[in-house]
This record gives structure tokens, sequence and C-alpha cells, in this order.
């Protein structure tokens, strides 16, 4: 026993041996046994509503069989907001469910609206029943004027989530722990039916989750054949009901929120490129959307890229549906995922094709795609793109402010790696304005 140590210590043979060992084939985690939904609440999250300023949603799931509630208050720089703590009922979905790891599985999903809230004010809150609680989290509502904030954006986590993207999704919050929220442009998981998956994307975020409204667009990986949407979508998040109206499949994939002076609009992309009946109605609802807009800012954000930067892929029905609206009503930000690569530009009026203007440009709207976890595709050569990044985890903050929107992307460790700022002039077109990476 004393000569193997030694020998290991000194890089002898049992070290040698060691090092020609092959590495065992990694599991998946849509492989592995799935794990109880437990009494303790967990997989906890909070997402704005068309209110933010006097709302916020806040969803969770436990065992079955439970009921929930959740207690909340303005917070006190002390423990004293607990004695005046309001009690609110959740929604209870006891849900019996086929994933890919079982073929029954049952949860209970609760949600939750805590109302009357006042505007940019701080929030304590915690979710459970009876003698079972979390801990208490905070949040932050809008203000009702357009004040200045942050966001992060991110592109698809997807493929071995918790492992390699979580880092991603941290380092964002080290960069930028004070965000409004999350904008996450698709593709979460890898396999629409896997609570594993989801698993992994929860315990990648863990309690931040419950501290800062996530807001997620679906990406193809979110649907199944048919399509058929995640059974768990719309029992785990509470999302805005602001897309088309009466539109059941549309109901908090497609959506709409204004947050201090900037539209934020989420288009199914998957239902937007696969059922011409669904992009008819967000053709319609975006018309409306777009023509009606007090806010300075407009951000659309989708999981297919309009101009593609994978060689071997072209969106020609959502580009050819949604560029005229676009360039019609000066939309500053178009925010995408789905081609595991990074680019960055303004594309103007006019251009159709999916190779895009065929030049750089410093004016137009401003298309963005990205990716946060580990898989990564062959880009093609961009000529529009002020930037572009190949094997690359990226993730992005936008300072929000009326004057300009500050834009930077950074790699899982940190490094800057793009900068702009974005103005608009009386015409209302956007222009672009590179910054120094690393300034302030």
């Amino acid at each position: 026993m004393l000569g193997a140590a030694f020998a290991a210590l000194s890089g002898g043979p049992v070290l040698a041996q060691a090092e020609q060992r092959p590495e065992p084939a990694p599991v998946q985690a849509s492989d592995r046994p799935i794990p109880p939904a437990t009494v303790q609440p967990e997989r906890i999250i909070l997402n704005l509503t068309a209110d933010p300023a006097h709302q916020m949603a806040v969803t969770w799931r436990t065992a079955p069989g439970q009921t929930g509630q959740v207690q909340y208050a303005e917070a006190l720089d002390g423990p004293d907001f607990i004695a005046t703590a309001t009690r609110l009922d959740a929604v209870t979905d006891d849900a019996v469910l086929t994933v890919r790891e079982a073929d029954q599985f049952r949860a209970a999903y609760h949600s939750a609206v805590m109302t009357d809230l006042k505007p940019a004010t701080t929030y304590v809150y915690r979710v459970g029943a009876g003698q079972t609680w979390s801990e208490w989290l905070q949040f932050r509502t809008a203000a009702e004027t357009a004040e200045p904030f942050t966001f992060l954006y991110m592109g698809d986590m997807q493929n071995n989530i918790l492992s390699e993207a979580s880092r991603t999704l941290r380092m964002g919050f080290r960069k930028a722990g004070d965000a409004a929220f999350v904008i996450h442009a698709g593709d979460l998981i890898n396999r629409h039916d896997s609570d594993n998956e989801w698993g992994e994307w929860f315990a990648s975020g863990g309690f931040l989750y419950g501290q800062t409204p996530q807001m997620p667009t679906p990406g193809n990986h979110e649907y199944g054949r048919g399509p058929v949407l995640n059974p768990q979508w719309r029992r785990q998040f509470t999302l805005p009901e602001t897309g088309p109206e009466g539109v059941e499949k549309l109901k908090e994939t497609a959506w709409t929120v204004d947050y201090q002076g900037m539209r934020l609009i989420s288009i199914d992309a998957p239902l937007f490129h696969g059922d011409a009946a669904m992009r008819d109605e967000m053709v319609r609802w975006l018309d409306g959307l777009l023509a009606d807009n007090p806010n300075r800012w407009t951000v659309m954000f989708l999981h297919f890229p309009l101009f593609s930067i994978d060689p071997d892929r072209d969106n020609s029905r959502v580009r050819d549906a949604l560029k005229p609206l676009i360039d019609k009503y000066g939309v500053d930000l178009v925010l995408q995922a789905h081609d595991h690569g990074y680019a960055r530009g303004a594309i103007g009026a006019g251009a159709m094709d999916n190779k895009g203007p065929g030049h750089v440009s410093d004016h137009g709207s401003t298309y963005v795609v990205s990716v946060a976890g580990p898989k990564m595709y062959p880009m093609a050569a961009l000529t529009w793109a002020d930037r572009t990044a190949e094997r690359t985890q990226t993730f992005q903050t936008l300072d929000v402010s009326p004057e300009a929107v500050i834009y930077r992307a950074f790699t899982a460790t940190g490094r800057e790696l793009d900068a702009f700022r974005l103005t608009k002039g009386e015409d209302g077109v956007s222009r672009q304005e590179a910054l120094p990476i690393g300034a302030e």
C-alpha cells in the first residue's frame, strides 16, 4: 500500500497506468434515473408579468399532494418584515407527466402572482406550506418610468447544461449581478421531454432564478414531434399571457412586456417557422404591437436567426415574414441563438438574402447570434457582421437608458469579446458606435 502511494506521488508506474486508463463514456442527463420531486420547495423561479412595476410571478414544484403558498413583504434592513408578510395561495397543478426517463412522473407545480406591489421597490418572499418553506428571497420591481437598467441575454445552454453551460450563466451574474432580468433565446435543454435536463437547468441558476426574473422563448429543442411543446414549459414558468389574443398554442411562448422604456417581444420561432396559421397570427399581432409602441427601445428575441451564421442553414420563412416588420417599425435589437456561434452586426432595410447586405454597416437593426453552452457549429464567412467568434461560449450584458444601449459580449471566462453603443436619431433609425474592448 505504501509502495503504491509512493509510486503515484513520484510519477512512477501507478501514475502512468492511471494516465493510460480510458475515460468512461459520459452518462447523458436524460439517461439517468429520474429523482423524485421533494416535499421541500424546489426549482423556484421568478418571471415578469405584463405589469412588472406592480407584480411578480413565482413558480416552483414539490412532491405530489402538497399545497403551495407565498408569503411576501416589502424588504427591510432587519428581520421585522416577517411580521407584516402577506400570505397568498398558489395555483397547484398536481401533474402526471410522461417524460423521457419514466413512463409516469408526478409532481405538484405551484404558481402565484404577487400583486399590488410598489414600483422600484425591493420585496422579500418565500414559498411553501405548513411547516415546509424555502428561504426568504428578494427581488425588485420595475420603475414606472424609463429609468436605466441592465439585463442579460443568453443563447442556447442546451448541452452538458450543469457541467459546462452553467459557468457561462454564472459568469454573467458575476458581471451583472444586479440584472433586472435574463433573456434566454431558446434551447434551454436538449431533449424536450427530459426532466433531468430541466433539473440541470434549474441547478445551473439555483437561487439566482429565485431573485432575478428569467424570461425564456422556446427553441426547437423545447418542442417534440407534432410539434408539441414540452409538457413542463407552462407548468414551471408563469410567463405573460400577452401574445396573440385567444390563441392557446402561443400562450406563454409568444409574449411581450414593457420594461422601463423598452418593449420586449418573444417570438415562438418553432411555430413561426413550421405552422403557417401560427405564423399569420404572430405577424398580425406583431404589426399592431409595433405600430402602437410608446417605448424608446424595442427588442425582439427568438431562437431561429433571420440571417444564419451556419453555412448549411437558411430560415427563409422566418426572415421573409419578420424582416419587413423589423424594417418598417425600426426594431432596435434582434437577439437570437440556434447556430452555436457568435455574430453581431447591423442590417438596414431591404436586405432579404440570407447572406445579408454584403457589407458591414453602422445603422439599422442590430442582429446578434450567441451560444452559452458547449455545443459548437461551423460558421459561414459573414460580410454583414462587425464581430464574429467560433467555438466560443458567450453571454451578453445590455445597459439600457433613454439615451443609449451599451451592449457587451463576454466569453465564459469573463473576457470581453465585443462592445458597442446603440443610439437613435430623430429619424428613428438605430446607429452603432464601436466601443474599445474593456471601456466603461
